[in-house]
């Protein structure tokens, strides 16, 4: 299966445009779901490629609202690719989506992600025939329900997932939160802030961005508020789970139609493991 019968073409991709700012990403990202947004350049009556930027993107640099200096330059590929060589990229790279360019590398012909790719083996396109159970990865990032927001969002970004399995007073599965429920009732705040006497270093160790005191005076600042409720305020309580047994094309169908990224794995009704649609893609290529 080539790159050009899965990705999504250009028509359909909404971008960016320079120059710009973290709001016009936001309107995609927060509003209508987005995981991405390419971010393109009018020169000369024509449209350039300049790179992505991602929801990881704005959460990592909450302070920064210049377009240019939020977005990245990631790996590309090209619509004659095969899709299991995108896996293959996307593994390597670590990377969740693709743009698609021409052979010059300036025009956007589209975007290939890792749900595109879970897409293809859901519907049988590429191969699905791999159990789950080869696929989990053992180490799975948890919380516990009674955890605050403001912690729980620090444990996903130092544990470099997407999610935290949320975990009961019984220590069993109770839920999910993912970073995607944190970017929906996270909000960035303006404003500024008496230091009084504090010294630099002395800062509140949840907020996003600490505020230096340089002597006795007012430092602007721009911080990402967290809401510091409970974690069971915001996880999703009705999980789907996966057995051993399922195959990665019975997983990535049930990925694809309920909109989801990662499956717990259970052995015996116990937690054993975690499906991310990532693990997926080492199906195809091997």
């Amino acid at each position: 299966m080539n790159v050009a019968d899965a990705m999504t073409p250009r028509s359909e991709v909404v971008t960016v445009e320079l120059p710009g700012t973290r709001d016009d990403v936001l309107e995609y990202l927060q509003e209508r779901g987005f995981s991405s947004v390419p971010v393109v350049k009018r020169t000369d009556g024509s449209e350039v490629y300049r790179g992505l930027v991602s929801r990881e993107d704005l959460i990592d640099n909450p302070d920064e609202d210049q377009l240019a200096l939020l977005l990245r330059e990631v790996p590309t590929t090209t619509v004659e690719a095969d899709v299991a060589d995108v896996a293959r990229l996307m593994l390597a790279e670590g990377t969740r989506r693709v743009p698609v360019v021409g052979d010059d590398g300036d025009r956007l012909d589209g975007i290939v992600t890792t749900t595109d790719v879970v897409r293809a083996i859901a519907n049988g396109a590429v191969d699905g025939d791999t159990s789950v159970g080869d696929l989990a990865t053992a180490d799975v990032n948890a919380t516990y329900e009674g955890t605050p927001l403001t912690v729980a969002e620090r444990e996903i970004a130092y544990a470099n997932v997407p999610y935290a399995v949320v975990l009961g007073d019984d220590g069993r599965l109770s839920g999910m939160v993912t970073e995607v429920d944190i970017l929906n009732v996270a909000r960035v705040v303006e404003g500024e802030d008496d230091t009084g006497d504090s010294v630099a270093g002395q800062d509140d160790e949840w907020m996003w961005e600490g505020i230096k005191a340089v002597g006795n005076r007012y430092v602007p600042t721009r911080n990402v508020e967290i809401p510091a409720e409970p974690v069971r305020e915001f996880m999703t309580a009705d999980v789907l789970t996966l057995t051993e047994r399922r195959t990665a094309r019975e997983a990535a169908q049930r990925m694809v139609s309920n909109d989801v990224e990662q499956l717990p794995l259970l052995r015996g009704g116990d937690l054993a493991g975690i499906v991310r649609d990532v693990d997926l893609l080492r199906g195809v290529t091997t």
